[in-house]
């Protein structure tokens, strides 16, 4: 079960970072999501999946006597799943905002700061 779910890791970072790469802020915005979904998954798995164990001791015990989860990762995944949700609500409405000033969600075409035909800043000293 592990292996099915690192190849589905895999192909959600291959599909983030190729999303994130396009010039389209729609396109952007979903490789961020699919990106912090990727990483949640990750974490979750470095945990070892296991669906029978849960993750409690006994309170008489201070060290467990058989096989539990680890219930570390999914503290962390919790709490990433609510940081990157609040991150993609503001990203999708700066992009949103972008698009109703500037009429593109196009990257190249946002270019209201540096235009064109403007000489380029120095590179270096």
């Amino acid at each position: 079960m592990e292996t099915g779910v690192v190849i589905m890791i895999g192909l959600f970072f291959t599909v983030a970072v190729y999303l994130m790469l396009s010039t389209q802020l729609v396109r952007i915005l979903l490789g961020i999501a699919i990106l912090g979904n990727a990483v949640n998954m990750l974490i979750f798995t470095n945990g070892r999946l296991t669906r029978e164990d849960p993750p409690l001791i006994p309170p008489d015990l201070y060290v467990p006597d058989v096989a539990t989860a680890n219930p570390l990762p999914q503290a962390l995944v919790l709490t990433a799943i609510v940081i990157s949700f609040s991150f993609f609500a503001f990203l999708l409405v700066l992009a949103f905002r972008a698009y109703q000033e500037l009429g593109t969600d196009g990257v190249n075409e946002m270019r209201l700061a540096e235009p064109e035909h403007d000489q380029t800043p120095p590179q270096g000293y």
